[in-house]
């Protein structure tokens, strides 16, 4: 693995680690405030720290008039996928637990990912469906299946 990868491997690692405390996080404040609620609060509390990250490391924003003239699906696929996760994370832990939920997100996120990859969608570029990757999204979803036992 190149120097370049491997820094984006640890990043994913570091993300994956990030979003497994955000999965136990928002299934508790969504029991004390409610589902809705808290994710308008999640949601409002990143947009607030994305603006302000964004203020601090940018000179401009001209990025802003870019993305008005991006494809509706740029808007769908990144702020309404991320509420769906987010609400769904938010609803389902409490019931499922932590290793449950993010077992089932991990394997949902994996599969859509091979299927991504394999057809090229959203202007990725395309990547053969092997027999290893194929069999990885089988174990992890074997996997997260077996986090559903109690």
């Amino acid at each position: 693995m190149s120097g370049g990868a491997a820094a984006a491997a640890s990043l994913a690692l570091v993300a994956g680690l990030a979003g497994s405390i955000q999965v136990a996080v928002m299934g508790r404040f969504g029991q004390r405030i409610g589902s809705f609620e808290a994710l308008a609060a999640n949601l409002a509390f990143s947009t607030l720290l994305a603006t302000t990250v964004l203020l601090v490391l940018r000179q401009s924003l001209t990025g802003f008039g870019d993305a008005l003239r991006s494809p509706w699906w740029y808007w769908l696929g990144g702020g309404g996928m991320g509420l769906v996760v987010v609400l769904t994370i938010t609803v389902v832990t409490p019931r499922l637990g932590a290793a449950a939920t993010i077992g089932l997100l991990i394997a949902g996120q994996l599969a859509m990912g091979v299927a991504i990859d394999r057809y090229g969608w959203f202007g990725v570029d395309r990547v053969a469906l092997t027999w290893p990757r194929a069999l990885g999204v089988l174990l992890l979803a074997a996997g997260a299946l077996l986090a559903l036992r109690r």
